[in-house]
């Protein structure tokens, strides 16, 4: 295998499935500060990760890759689709083995992109620094390993590390018992697992769809963990109380410098921000609330947004979260964090999580997710559609798929971190 890059992380940060333009280097380019993203061309391709898990249709998922060149014959369209060589895998999110803060590194480069499965438990390992065309596929660490030296299943987020080794987050064990939570170690040549436990949810519950009676038995999460790192010390445990239901996707700021980040509530719609008091501990408070809608023939008489994804944009000044249940994006000034008022191009797609998906949106896994590209007024605020870029999932060559997750060949706002 060829070397392998490192990124330096103060905290783990996750991925999401709605990316900036704006925050594009160039390909395997990693920059010293976050402001140096900017400088970058224009993204020219997508990764992004797509589900048949669920369809019916037998197939494997696999990893799309889209132009997003206005100027190829190409643009708007899927050139080339990479299966993976087993079915039933939920791909979700992905990361790569190096970015940012890794600058001053000659020897790293980011050329793999790692895809871990949320219900087969495997992990897999693309090279996209070939042919970032037609990435190809290097290596698969089986759930069995994992199994055998940690005790974790259910991987869900990654990203990688100073020490050369790749840190995956893990919802469970084997079983779907949140008992087994925590994170592996993958290292430079992706093998040899270790884990180091972290507090996360119970795949059991949502393995099998939204019930409201495994909020009531406790099996969806309402707290933030404050680890040290390295080490893994548990340092402060957050308890967010009623407004912070099936807390999701964690984001800091880019800038090293400040101490704050947020939090999606997903049940509780609400946007958390957390941070650094001046004692060093840590504390939250909730700065954007979403209503929730009167509704009939649902399973509840109102409907809340469900808050499932959002990104900071690489200045800090813009948020964007996904109410998935809602069908809205928004858009908020952060540069006051404690107050958010309500780069230039936000892709989005429209599946969660093919489980969910079926159970709230039954028509997507049978018509396909999609694709939009948002146009983005960062000057003033605002948000408006190309009506020039759209792909249609439903069109695949196999069948309707699940478009979850894109990554950016070069990176973006939410896989590069800054210390």
């Amino acid at each position: 295998m060829a070397s392998a890059a490192v990124e330096k992380v103060a905290t783990p940060v996750e991925p999401s499935h709605a990316t900036s333009g704006a925050a594009a280097p160039p390909t395997g380019a990693r920059v010293r500060l976050p402001s140096g993203g900017h400088g970058g061309p224009r993204e020219g391709l997508l990764y992004v990760t797509c589900v048949y898990n669920g369809s019916g249709r037998g197939k494997p998922d696999y990893l799309a890759t889209v132009d997003v060149d206005p100027t190829s014959p190409t643009y708007s369209t899927v050139i080339h689709r990479l299966p993976v060589p087993y079915v039933g895998d939920e791909l979700h999110h992905s990361g790569w083995n190096a970015c940012s803060s890794c600058h001053g590194d000659p020897s790293a480069a980011r050329k793999f992109l790692i895809l871990p499965s949320l219900l087969s438990s495997r992990i897999y390992v693309i090279n996209t620094a070939d042919d970032p065309r037609a990435p190809s596929l290097h290596k698969v660490v089986q759930p069995e390993e994992i199994e055998e030296k940690t005790g974790l299943a259910f991987p869900h987020t990654s990203h990688c590390l100073a020490s050369s080794d790749i840190l995956i987050s893990c919802l469970g064990d084997k079983d779907g018992n949140a008992k087994g939570s925590g994170f592996l170690l993958l290292d430079s040549d992706f093998k040899t697992p270790d884990n180091d436990q972290l507090l996360m949810g119970a795949p059991a519950a949502f393995s099998k769809g939204f019930d409201l009676q495994h909020v009531a038995d406790g099996l969806y999460g309402r707290h933030l963990s404050v680890y040290s790192w390295p080490g893994g010390e548990l340092k402060q445990t957050l308890d967010l109380g009623a407004s912070g239901l099936l807390p999701l996707e964690t984001r800091f700021l880019h800038d090293p410098a400040k101490d704050t980040g947020f939090v999606g509530s997903a049940l509780s719609s609400n946007m958390i921000r957390f941070f650094k008091t001046s004692d060093g501990s840590w504390s939250h408070e909730v700065v954007i609330s979403v209503k929730p809608l009167k509704v009939k023939n649902w399973i509840l008489p109102e409907m809340p947004g469900l808050i499932t994804d959002f990104l900071i944009s690489l200045d800090d000044r813009f948020l964007y979260f996904v109410n998935w249940l809602h069908g809205d994006i928004r858009q908020y000034n952060i540069e006051d964090p404690s107050s958010p008022l309500d780069g230039k191009r936000l892709y989005v797609t429209n599946s969660l999580f093919s489980v969910w998906d079926r159970q709230f949106y039954p028509e997507l896994v049978q018509e396909g997710a999609h694709m939009l590209q948002l146009d983005v007024n960062t000057e003033e605020g605002g948000l408006a559609v190309n009506p020039d870029f759209f792909v249609d999932f439903g069109l695949e060559p196999e069948g309707p798929s699940l478009a979850h997750e894109m990554r950016y060949p070069g990176g973006d706002c939410t896989s590069d971190i800054w210390i």
